[in-house]
């Protein structure tokens, strides 16, 4: 059964990574990809998402969304970690299409309310355009299938702080406003994703099997290895937001834990999510332990069919 997918990014090379995952797996229909502010530029990721769409010819919206939290300032773009234009060391990369006058959260709700219980919502970046949506349209937690979020370290430590992980800490606030939600959550944090790592060899092989799009995964990883051996000592990088889509393809390879959670939005722990005590929370179905090795295959199996598939997509008209 076919799922119908919107990705609420900030691109970014893992996003990149899941991006081209959800573009080429059979079973998801990407609707949209919205954008946030976060790894870079609310604009540039806007940007990326619109090359990201044409690299694939894939049909889907591109909806540009927050370029700040709902409450607190900006926080400046982890160029250290996805490069200055957000793909590595390549330059900047000019799409032909634009994106859809409306904002993001207003395209979320637009499609959510056209498909009904169907769409899953993918947010791999800062939650600011999800807490934006309960606000415009608060009866959308109804029409929304499930969340798979990307973010957080619940039963870990943090990856920006010692207690917060980067997609929470860039906007707290509107973090909190989520889980404060009445609307089915998958978070797939840094208490699984820090111990899900592709290496060098990895994304060559991908080059191997599909030189377009496998090599731009191929040539914006080698950054990101880069990064990563400086944080953990090894030439791996880390498979955040591509372990939250195939969590949706394959949510066999991952056990979770019902947890209500809170989110710290003020002093040194801001950005923490942590279980709360709050009766009226909804549980969030926290992801704890996970097959590290099968959701490598499975991202890999499914990116190295990339560049066939875009041809067949081609061909199709």
């Amino acid at each position: 059964m076919t799922t119908k997918l919107i990705i609420d990014t900030d691109p970014g090379i893992d996003d990149a990574m899941a991006i081209h995952y959800a573009f080429a797996h059979p079973d998801i229909e990407v609707l949209a990809l919205t954008t946030v502010f976060g790894n870079v530029w609310v604009e540039q990721a806007t940007r990326n998402a619109l090359v990201l769409a044409e690299q694939a010819h894939y049909p889907c919206l591109v909806a540009e969304g927050a370029a700040r939290p709902i409450t607190m300032p900006a926080n400046d773009p982890s160029h250290y970690v996805h490069g200055d234009e957000g793909f590595g060391d390549l330059p900047a990369m000019m799409p032909k299409g634009k994106a859809d006058p409306r904002p993001a959260h207003e395209v979320i709700a637009d499609l959510c309310r056209q498909y009904p219980q169907e769409i899953v919502l993918a947010p791999v970046g800062p939650l600011t355009n999800i807490a934006r949506l309960l606000d415009y349209d608060p009866e959308i937690t109804s029409y929304v299938k499930k969340l798979v979020i990307m973010g957080g370290a619940v039963f870990c430590n943090g990856n920006v702080t010692d207690y917060a992980e980067a997609n929470i800490w860039n906007d707290p606030h509107a973090a909190d406003q989520v889980f404060a939600a009445d609307w089915p959550i998958e978070l797939i944090g840094l208490d699984i994703t820090q111990k899900i790592k592709c290496n060098g060899d990895d994304f060559k092989m991908l080059e191997d099997k599909a030189p377009e799009i496998g090599g731009f995964l191929n040539r914006i990883s080698d950054f990101y290895i880069k990064f990563y051996h400086t944080v953990v000592g090894e030439y791996v990088c880390l498979m955040h937001d591509p372990t939250a889509i195939v969590a949706i393809t394959n949510p066999d390879l991952i056990t979770y834990q019902d947890v209500p959670l809170n989110v710290i939005t003020a002093g040194d722990e801001i950005g923490q999510t942590v279980p709360s005590d709050d009766a009226t929370r909804r549980p969030v179905r926290v992801a704890v332990s996970a097959d590290g090795a099968k959701i490598c295959k499975t991202f890999l199996d499914i990116c190295a069919e990339t560049d066939k598939i875009k041809t067949d997509r081609q061909n199709a008209g």
